[in-house]
């Protein structure tokens, strides 16, 4: 029987920098999340002078939602973070919501000093209702010049205020079409994205708004804009919008939808049917994803979520931190029988944790040991043939697993988190969660695990589902399965995963 040859975890983990801090059951090992305390949506994402920066939701008092910061973290390669000391701090009952970063190369603010360009945020301020006054969202600015070590907030915030409950999440970029300064916010309940312009990133004029369109089952928040080419069409871009659903999203709870089309500096416009709706993820555990700013040109578009749902997010077995980001993903835009789509996948950089590697050619006869430490990345490819569901048995273990499959009868893959483990989360996390999927010859499925976290990317990144799972430890055993008919051929290349700390 095919073995996947396992590390011990000294050998394994010898010569990292890898405390007991970061070795609790659950905690992911490539994955960013904080050292300790809550966290959800990233903000800010931005790359300057050779760092990426993340910053990110942030409760620096407990691992619950509240007192909301701006925490902060830098990498070089997009894999290895360092978290730094909290960048925007709750401040005279200010808290500070998500939002983006920006470089000003020209000092169009004025805060940039030294003649050199310096690092801009815009981000939603949010007042708690009190005294008989409703609760307020306002857009403010701060800055940094020195590589976002130290902000100050400008003395003039906020810098856009209608005076409302709920105005939020603001993404703001450079628009060379129209030679000004962008922002995409969202007004929730309205479920439009409006788009403001600004010459300086302080005094701000609107432009255009987008919506309702898509889904609009609950809030919209975390707009996001942004271009991309469109593979094997030369010359050829489509501007994505995608805007967060807060409840409402297709598996229940949060989640997060597109549309493609065309952005003139001032106005988006949606070129498909109004009603039609596109799942940035078809998994019930990534929002608010958003794309990194100022990436060098060589560098493929990057985009990070927060892995949760806010059905449960209050629930996770995890301590002492509670919540973590998605893996970062390349993003691509091709053509598709049903149009210009968005394709995902796990950044190239992961190959730097590559520890071994085994390919099982007859994966179909077999059970194949994993990974003891639940880091891993599968690329699986399986020929349906006759058979109306096939797939594969996860960490099966005293009635606990999770199934990972395709339903040929119905035409979708699914992740089935029913019987996962034994760690208590809420009735709304066991589920089987489904993506709609046509397969034609073989399904190839590229699978990205870390601890606690499932990130599935199936036929070249058409569809993605992340999802949280909490396995019982000490199971790491997968098994192929096939229902109703006989599959055809079924390989597995498993390529263990060291730790990033």
């Amino acid at each position: 029987m095919p073995r996947f040859a396992v590390l011990s975890l000294a050998v394994l983990f010898a010569g990292l920098s890898f405390g007991a801090d970061f070795n609790q059951p659950f905690r992911p090992q490539f994955h960013f999340s904080p050292q300790e305390h809550w966290t959800n949506d990233p903000n800010g994402l931005v790359y300057f002078e050779g760092e990426y920066h993340l910053f990110f939701q942030y409760n620096p008092f407990g691992d619950e939602w509240g007192h909301m910061s701006w925490g902060h973290a830098v990498s070089r390669d997009l894999i290895h973070w360092d978290q730094l000391p909290v960048a925007l701090p709750e401040e005279n009952g200010v808290m500070i919501f998500t939002g983006s970063t920006v470089i000003d190369e020209h000092n169009t603010s004025g805060f940039c000093t030294g003649g050199k360009p310096c690092m801009v945020a815009i981000y939603t301020g949010y007042t708690a209702a009190s005294a008989g006054k409703k609760s307020l969202q306002t857009q403010n600015v701060a800055f940094s010049n020195d590589r976002g070590r130290t902000w100050t907030k400008y003395s003039g915030n906020p810098v856009l205020d209608l005076h409302m409950t709920d105005f939020r999440d603001p993404k703001v970029l450079w628009s060379k079409e129209s030679k000004q300064w962008i922002m995409a916010v969202s007004l929730p309940d309205d479920h439009k994205v409006r788009v403001y312009g600004s010459a300086d990133l302080k005094t701000w004029k609107p432009v255009s708004d987008f919506g309702p369109a898509g889904a609009t089952g609950g809030q919209w928040e975390c707009p996001e804009l942004f271009e991309l080419p469109v593979e094997g069409k030369p010359g050829q871009s489509r501007w994505v919008m995608k805007v967060g659903l807060n409840p409402g999203a297709l598996q229940g709870g949060s989640g997060e939808q597109y549309f493609i089309g065309q952005f003139n500096g001032r106005e988006f416009k949606n070129e498909n049917p109004a009603a039609l709706t596109l799942w940035t993820d078809y998994g019930k555990d990534c929002y608010c994803a958003l794309t990194f700013n100022n990436l060098p040109k060589t560098h493929s578009p990057v985009m990070i979520g927060w892995m949760d749902n806010w059905q449960y997010a209050a629930k996770l077995p995890e301590s002492p931190w509670r919540g973590q980001m998605t893996l970062p993903r390349k993003l691509m835009l091709r053509e598709t029988p049903e149009g210009i789509r968005l394709f995902q996948a796990p950044i190239d950089e992961l190959k730097e944790l590559a520890a071994g590697q085994i390919t099982v050619a007859n994966a179909a006869s077999a059970k194949t040991d994993l990974s003891a430490s639940h880091t891993y990345q599968l690329h699986l490819a399986v020929d349906p043939g006759s058979a109306g569901d096939a797939g594969w048995k996860f960490a099966s273990k005293d009635g606990k697993y999770t199934l990972i499959g395709y339903d040929a009868a119905n035409g979708v893959l699914y992740v089935d988190r029913s019987h996962s483990g034994s760690a208590p989360v809420s009735p709304e996390f066991f589920a089987r969660i489904e993506a709609p999927l046509k397969v034609k010859g073989l399904l190839a499925l590229d699978l990205v695990v870390d601890r606690c976290s499932l990130e599935l990317f199936a036929n070249g990144g058409a569809v993605t589902m992340t999802d949280l799972v909490f396995p019982d430890p000490g199971v790491s055993v997968m098994e192929f399965y096939a229902k109703g008919g006989k599959a055809g051929s079924v390989t597995a290349k498993v390529t263990e995963l060291k730790s990033a700390h």
